[in-house]
């Protein structure tokens, strides 16, 4: 099974981009967008579709922001549309999830924080939220691949400057503790460090553009752990360009 997941700085520059031509030779089983910059109904044109998949997309409602989108070649048995949250904060960012018989896909794309106090407790709001409610699914019979922008890094090794970033936000101190509850203690799985242990391994540019700046490690799919020792390969595509982020290829053993 092979998953490839793009935050794509607004689908419409990535698609002249070629993004689309890319994707479709990748034979993915499951490709997540995020932050597409549309709203669903701007997106039933031809050069938004994949031959042999079924698309899906979760936008903002009314304004040009966030949004998140699942292509699959297998038909789900469900769809969900957010995360649910009683605060209602899992709306200042977005997920869409598709369900298979005992597999969960989703695509998150996580609020993002300035240094500005507001956005900063809108971020933190979310991921004690989304900690929560993966604590939880821990304890249901399906396994979860949770693809996305998680608007952070965990390690030194996931950002080129660390000892200079270590004060802004998507490095503080409270952002990487959050990373490494869910994976020392909840018991979820960087999928990508599973198998990729290499330093210089990025897949956003704050600049923009490659190789130009610091590069972060913010792109994650994130795996239940019974999944962690089924991931066979992980890649950052480096070729082309589509947006400041780069693909994360990542493939499974499992049968579909």
């Amino acid at each position: 099974m092979r998953v490839i997941s793009l935050s794509v700085d607004g689908i419409f520059q990535a698609a002249q981009r070629g993004l689309y031509t890319w994707l479709a030779s990748q034979d993915a089983d499951f490709i997540c967008l995020q932050d597409l910059r549309a709203l669903e109904r701007e997106l039933e044109k031809p050069e938004f579709e994949l031959k042999g998949y079924n698309a899906y997309f979760f936008d903002s409602g009314t304004k040009h922001y966030n949004g998140v989108a699942i292509y699959t070649r297998l038909q789900p048995k469900a769809l969900i549309y957010g995360l649910g949250f009683a605060s209602g904060v899992d709306m200042e960012g977005r997920y869409l999830q598709v369900d298979f018989e005992q597999l969960s896909i989703g695509s998150l794309l996580a609020p993002s924080a300035s240094s500005e106090l507001e956005s900063q407790e809108v971020k933190i709001k979310f991921f004690d939220d989304f900690q929560a409610h993966l604590d939880k699914i821990t304890r249901k019979r399906r396994e979860y691949v949770f693809c996305g922008n998680w608007q952070m890094a965990h390690t030194p090794k996931d950002v080129s400057n660390s000892t200079e970033n270590q004060h802004n936000s998507g490095f503080l101190p409270h952002e990487r503790q959050w990373l490494s509850q869910l994976f020392n203690q909840i018991g979820y799985v960087d999928a990508f460090r599973k198998v990729n242990k290499d330093a210089d391994e990025y897949s956003w540019w704050p600049s923009g553009a490659k190789g130009e700046g610091d590069g972060w490690r913010t792109d994650f799919q994130v795996v239940s752990n019974s999944l962690g020792h089924k991931v066979e390969y992980a890649t950052i595509y480096k070729t082309q360009q589509f947006s400041s982020h780069l693909p994360v290829i990542i493939d499974y053993d499992i049968e579909l």
